[in-house]
């Protein structure tokens, strides 16, 4: 909900994927330089794993500390599917606790109401865009109180639409303008970007990662320990960037609102107001 603004979820650059069937991995993931893990019952789970996999989840969820939680989502399975009910009564008692939920296949404002009434007031959701009809909904995903940030499941969007994207996506142009908006409209944090697939080739890991920012989004999505680093320095502001920033608002400060050059380019509002987002990204 809005008033959660202050979760690392908010806020995460990195977000790594853990399958729930490897409960062991849970606080290595945590302590992977991940700004927050997704602990995983769809995709990385079998079918006939998806009962087990809710059973582990229940059982290692308490090993957790408060600072651990409020850095954990669990992305349970779809409304449609016969294991959401049960993952959702558990999440309840959880996710007053800190953890978020991600929704899959969130095509409709309807269904995250339902998840949200589900889950409790205090319950914050991210909703995973991965169809035509989630795109069409997403102002509406991003409006509703308790969701916190929207995220772009590119993989599942392209086999909805029947696309076959080249390797730099422009044909996905429109669906990232879309989310970066609607994020906007709705006073969200940036948006969380999909997954690289590639997870041994770290150029087309950077490249993904600059393509995200440069479209406006904050976050990617992980699928290796092995991706954090480089995901984090793309999304990240740059030590001359930060430095640059704190100058541009000391400068300023002693302007008293008018437009003044620095280092030989002009200064005005936009640019200040560019200083005091990468300002504030250094104290959260």
């Amino acid at each position: 909900m809005r008033t959660k603004t202050e979760s690392p979820v908010c806020h995460a650059r990195s977000l790594l994927f853990v399958p729930a069937t490897r409960p062991e991995r849970f606080a290595k993931a945590l302590g992977s330089g991940a700004n927050c893990i997704i602990i995983d019952l769809e995709d990385a789970v079998a079918d006939d794993s998806k009962i087990s996999a809710r059973e582990q989840l229940a059982q290692h969820l308490p090993q957790l500390t408060p600072a651990q939680l409020a850095r954990t989502l669990v992305r349970v399975n779809a409304v449609d599917t016969r294991w959401h009910d049960a993952e959702i009564a558990l999440l309840r008692n959880w996710s007053d606790k800190g953890v978020t939920v991600m929704l899959p296949k969130s095509d409709h404002a309807a269904a995250i109401r339902d998840v949200a009434q589900a889950l409790g007031p205090k319950a914050a959701i991210v909703a995973l865009v991965e169809s035509l009809s989630g795109l069409d909904a997403a102002d509406s995903l991003a409006r509703d109180p308790q969701v916190i940030r929207l995220a772009f499941g590119h993989l599942d969007f392209q086999l909805d639409l029947g696309m076959h994207a080249s390797a730099e996506e422009p044909e996905l142009a429109f669906a990232r303008n879309a989310l970066v908006a609607a994020s906007r409209r709705a006073g969200l944090t940036a948006p969380i970007d999909g997954v690289t697939t590639d997870i041994g080739n770290t150029e087309r890991l950077i490249a993904d990662a600059r393509r995200a920012r440069a479209f406006g989004f904050s976050g990617k999505l992980c699928i290796h320990p092995s991706q954090v680093d480089a995901v984090n320095e793309v999304l990240d502001y740059s030590d001359a960037e930060k430095a640059w920033a704190l100058r541009v608002l000391g400068e300023a400060a002693k302007h008293g609102g008018e437009a003044f050059r620095l280092e030989g380019v002009m200064v005005d509002l936009p640019v200040i107001r560019a200083a005091e987002a990468i300002v504030a990204s250094i104290v959260k």
